[in-house]
């Protein structure tokens, strides 16, 4: 004989069940919105530190911060405004052309690896690529200082030789470049390396998202594997190369250790990139000041820094903000 007593039993594992998935679901909310909310918290303490310890620098109204400060020489007509000019020009200059050099060849190299590539070859890439970006800076800095840039001087004469016209390759009055080749366009060329892996591993990632249908329709259609890349590819993934190059850009700006042991400084607001001692990063600067500064110097060197906090805050919200525009043009949607 068979009874019907099981029910009621099952009926309470389901609501069971449902109420465990709901605490869960809460405890999930929870932690996600604090993680998130840490986000913020971090974000407004770095500003609030910064403002706070470069407000006496930024304050100062009576002059006497010029002559409290070493690197400042007021005599020569500088001031804090004026160096961190000079510093924001050069931090913007060199890492504009370390991004010029390195986007197309990470966009190159990610749409091998996803698409030309064998997939057993494409796979030990990817790896090789993800090495490059865990290679710590100074390393980077070293290797450009010692074995970089003795190959890249006689480039350099060639560039001043045959395109000395152009402001960017004009040399000193003499015909000649910088003997020691420490100039912006070698720190530039060493950011590229440096950035290079991050813009190749998010656009990587990205192309290989497209949808495979996409790219079957346009081959079916007689496309060639080019025609497939320009129609399907690049219009499902141009929000994600345009956030990779904004994330490279930022890597680029905050770079310290790689641009320090590589420039020769300067304050300019030189074009001549093959001539040494004209530019310098905030970064850098801020390295090489920071030993041996005091009190007043340590207050402007944070407003430097403050300077640097807000120029890659700004270019991480115009990214956010391409990319919001650009999305409703994706193939992804």
């Amino acid at each position: 004989m068979t009874t019907t007593q099981d029910a009621p039993a099952s009926a309470g594992s389901t609501d069971l069940t449902a109420r465990q998935e709901q605490a869960a679901n809460t405890i999930f909310r929870g932690l996600s919105t604090t993680a998130a909310l840490l986000i913020l918290i971090t974000l407004a303490a770095v500003a609030t530190f910064l403002l706070a310890e470069a407000w006496p620098a930024l304050t100062d109204a009576s002059g006497e911060l010029a002559a409290k400060v070493s690197w400042i020489k007021p005599d020569d007509g500088e001031s804090l405004i004026q160096i961190a000019g000079f510093l924001i020009y050069g931090t913007v200059l060199i890492s504009a052309m370390a991004l010029l050099i390195a986007t197309p060849l990470s966009i190159g190299i990610a749409l091998f690896i996803s698409h030309y590539a064998p997939r057993r070859l494409a796979s030990g890439l990817g790896y090789l690529i993800d090495l490059l970006a865990a290679i710590p800076s100074v390393v980077y800095g070293l290797w450009g200082a010692i074995v970089l840039i003795p190959v890249l001087q006689p480039f350099y004469q060639w560039l001043a030789d045959y395109l000395g016209w152009i402001p960017l390759f004009a040399p000193a009055e003499d015909g000649t470049v910088s003997a020691t080749g420490r100039v912006a366009l070698s720190a530039s060329i060493v950011l590229a390396i440096m950035v290079i892996p991050i813009i190749t591993a998010v656009t990587r990632e990205v192309f290989l998202q497209t949808p495979k249908l996409h790219e079957e329709a346009a081959l079916a259609m007689g496309a060639t594997r080019w025609e497939m890349v320009r129609m399907a590819v690049f219009p499902f993934g141009r929000s994600g190369m345009i956030g990779a190059t904004m994330l490279g850009l930022g890597r680029a700006l905050g770079e310290t250790m790689a641009v320090f042991m590589i420039l020769s400084s300067g304050l300019t607001y030189s074009l001549q990139i093959l001539n040494a001692a004209n530019h310098n990063t905030i970064a850098s600067y801020i390295a090489s000041q920071f030993p041996e500064a005091n009190s007043q110097g340590v207050s402007a060197l944070i407003a430097l820094g403050l300077a640097l906090f807000v120029i890659t805050l700004l270019v991480n919200m115009l990214a956010r903000w391409i990319v919001s525009r650009r999305a409703e043009f994706s193939g992804a949607n």
